[in-house]
């Protein structure tokens, strides 16, 4: 075997018992190298099932030849290919759209216990290096592409990431590879286009070694926010105490031991919470934060990022996203008591033992309303939820029954969601909050 081989088959060596192995394949140099190489090595080793993925982006009118290409390579090794047309959606970022698409299909495509394996190499990683840098990118950005991370139900491995792509350009023409040349390449507009065509041969000239030495730093950098996370899930394992209100299914943390750390602990707490939630903020938007913090004691501050919110309230922080910042559609009439009730864009409702008589309808706060509550008479709804200390934003998403005009119970509320004899109880299932994303 090459050396290019033997270094691929160590880096794949974790997922020898994978399910599947997935290529990548854009026909481009570094995917055709890596499905060559996987498709030779596969004769003397045991191997998952391997096949190839082609993304065609309907971008320009050259990309409509490459899927017949692909399948041509694909069929000469014996390997299956799959071509999955995406539609790239308009914005400022063609590259980041394009890349947005591909990624979602790759996404679909990989189940569970498999691997989705992508070409990129030591040269690609130096680029991401110094395109980062160049935005102003913190230990996380710097750190560049890993080299694996989880992707969908499955796992994304680049296990070229340590070789040079002149590496690869002799082993493609050792072995008289063709490839697709993408035009848009050559466009100096697209900003990774301009590192690699106008920044790095000058760098190059001059320090030789310059993308080796950047993909090390790289690593370095990831490294460094492995032990950041470390440190983040420490200063988070205090925080995040069981709430009174967890039946709300939010992601919550304890304000306190968060505020008691430094200003920087406190962000990479933060971050390290909030990136499984949504995009993180960049560092001008931190300034949400503090303020969110340092309100009054009183104060019920709203910190809004790109995909959802997060809210203070009860001495803890609540993130909010997807359908808990919509209004749920109200009245909703309850027909048959004896079954759940799907309430639109806010979960789900039922009743526990034996249901009431009467005219059932599900509605939500609007403020005035009234309730009989046993042993103390007629109370507004209002001074009911003060005393339960329930977060403002979950009130006007609380399920209140209504039975002839007249509201019998409060959703999940000790004290005001069953009758006064106790033969029923109302319990809900709050809606998610997520983004509507895997």
């Amino acid at each position: 075997m090459s050396n290019l081989s033997i270094q691929l088959l160590k880096a794949l060596e974790p997922w020898r018992n994978a399910r599947a192995w997935h290529v990548a394949f854009s026909g481009g140099l570094d995917s055709t190298v890596l499905l060559h190489l996987l498709a030779q090595l596969r004769q003397i080793h045991s191997l998952p099932p391997l096949s190839a993925i082609h993304v065609h982006h309907g971008l320009q009118a050259a990309a409509d030849a490459w899927p017949a290409h692909c399948q041509a390579l694909c069929d000469a090794l014996g390997v299956p290919l799959q071509v999955v047309r995406v539609h790239v959606q308009a914005g400022a970022s063609l590259e980041r759209a394009a890349r947005d698409a591909r990624y979602q299909a790759f996404v679909a495509l990989t189940q569970a216990q498999e691997v989705l394996l992508t070409g990129q190499h030591r040269d690609d990683q130096a680029e991401t290096f110094l395109f980062r840098l160049l935005r102003g990118a913190g230990v996380s950005g710097l750190a560049a592409m890993p080299h694996q991370r989880r992707l969908g139900e499955g796992d994304l491995c680049r296990p070229l990431l340590d070789v040079p792509r002149a590496h690869l350009e002799a082993y493609a023409q050792e072995h008289n590879l063709s490839w697709i040349e993408d035009p848009s390449n050559a466009r100096t507009d697209f900003s990774r286009n301009y590192l690699r065509h106008e920044i790095f041969p000058l760098l190059t000239r001059r320090w030789p070694q310059a993308a080796a030495s950047m993909a090390r730093s790289a690593s370095h950098c990831a490294e460094a926010q492995g032990l950041l996370d470390e440190l983040a899930r420490q200063d988070l394992q205090e925080a995040g105490s069981v709430s009174e209100f967890d039946w709300l299914g939010l992601p919550s943390l304890e304000l306190a031991p968060i505020t008691s750390l430094s200003p920087a602990r406190q962000r990479n707490a933060l971050r390290h919470w909030l990136a499984a939630l949504g995009r993180l903020p960049d560092t001008d938007h931190w300034a949400g934060w503090d303020a969110l913090r340092d309100a009054r004691a009183d104060a019920q501050p709203v910190w809004k990022l790109a995909e959802g919110q997060l809210h203070r309230a009860g001495g803890r922080i609540w993130w909010l996203a997807g359908d808990w910042l919509r209004q749920p559609i109200a009245p909703v009439q309850w027909d048959n008591p004896l079954l759940p009730l799907a309430l639109p864009g806010n979960g789900q409702l039922q009743l526990l033992g034996q249901a009431p008589g009467g005219s059932l309808q599900v509605r939500y706060r609007q403020g005035g309303e009234v309730m009989a509550v046993k042993n103390r008479g007629h109370r507004d709804l209002k001074r009911l939820l003060n005393e339960q200390g329930l977060p403002l934003f979950a009130r006007g998403r609380l399920p209140l029954l209504y039975v002839n005009e007249q509201l019998l119970a409060v959703a999940n509320l000790p004290g005001l969601d069953c009758s006064p004899c106790g033969r029923w109880q109302l319990q809900w299932l709050p809606t998610k909050s997520d983004q509507g994303l895997s």
